[in-house]
């Protein structure tokens, strides 16, 4: 046990059975909360004070999103980025078709790989990472960043198994990131305009030996919260990595923490069924749900949109 763990514990905000619940981000426009169960290929949208859930259907698993200046959607597909519209703004229940326009293809020769994880930096450039999805788990994946201004670019950071945790300090010029098998969260020196990262360093390595890092978001403190796949909790280091606390999550994997609400005081975790067994299923029976606990004080930072003007011609 973490020895600052308490006794907080979120509770079911949303009862769900996403297989693998991920990417989940607050919309202060519609005041909805979406995320996506990627094994099923699909986008939630949760609609605040609500209780139906609109379900879009996608041509493939969306490992994560953004939303754009536009109104319209970022999608990381399996294996390529596209723009998506949502068409119906009705808060009626029910699955509907999503349709895509793609833009690029990551990693069309390697078909061990899929988009992961990803968020925008402070600028509205998307940065997101690849897994590798074959059993033997090498380190084959990659960090991209993509923009409308520089086409998509490789960062130079180290090749992972599983990217996760990726977010970005206030100011914007540190990425925090992870290979979740490491178990460990880093961070580097990150310039959105360059794609330039460097100096990489140890930012936590996880305790207990069941703790595995997934997603994770910056606070207004710039303190990031961390969602510790298999140790059921929520997590929050200072800037220093100092651990400052620890929620209990009703769920053996919780998956992407992330603040909202209409005065950004509310946290809520996504979590997944995955990699569980029959009888933690039965104990469990809300896994798969999203889950929350109200703050005393407001302490989410609004995701940048993605910057999906176009790019500024060049003067011959």
């Amino acid at each position: 046990m973490l020895k600052s763990e308490n006794s907080e514990v979120m509770t079911v905000a949303q009862a769900q059975g996403a297989v693998l619940g991920e990417c989940l981000l607050w919309d202060p426009t519609a005041q909805r909360w979406w995320w996506t169960d990627i094994e099923a290929s699909t986008v939630h949208a949760w609609p605040a004070e609500s209780s139906t859930t609109l379900t879009y259907k996608l041509p493939d698993r969306v490992g994560s999103f953004a939303h754009c200046h536009s109104g319209r959607m970022l999608m990381g597909l399996a294996k390529r980025l596209c723009f998506a519209s949502i068409q119906n703004t009705s808060d009626e229940a029910g699955t509907r078709p999503l349709q895509v326009q793609p833009l690029i293809a990551v990693d069309p020769a390697e078909p061990r790989t899929r988009i992961n994880d990803g968020r925008t930096d402070r600028r509205g450039f998307f940065v997101f990472g690849t897994m590798n999805e074959a059993a033997e788990k090498r380190p084959i994946g990659s960090f991209y960043q993509y923009s409308m201004q520089h086409g998509l670019r490789r960062l130079a950071l180290p090749a992972v198994a599983i990217t996760n945790s990726i977010c970005f300090s206030i100011d914007g010029k540190t990425m925090y990131f992870a290979d979740t098998l490491t178990r460990r969260i880093q961070q580097c020196d990150y310039d959105a305009e360059s794609a330039h990262v460097a100096n990489i360093r140890l930012f936590v390595e996880m305790e207990g030996p069941d703790a595995y890092p997934d997603g994770s978001v910056i606070d207004r403190d710039g303190c990031l919260w961390n969602a510790q796949w298999g140790a059921g909790r929520v997590v929050q280091y200072s800037p220093s990595g100092e651990l400052l606390r620890s929620i209990r999550v009703p769920a053996k994997n919780p998956t992407c923490p992330a603040f909202g609400g209409k005065n950004l005081d509310q946290l809520m975790v996504s979590s997944s069924r995955q990699e569980m067994t029959a009888d933690e299923l039965l104990n469990m029976p809300h896994a798969g749900s999203l889950f929350y606990l109200n703050m005393p004080t407001p302490l989410g930072v609004l995701d940048t949109l993605f910057d999906d003007t176009l790019p500024v011609a060049k003067s011959s």
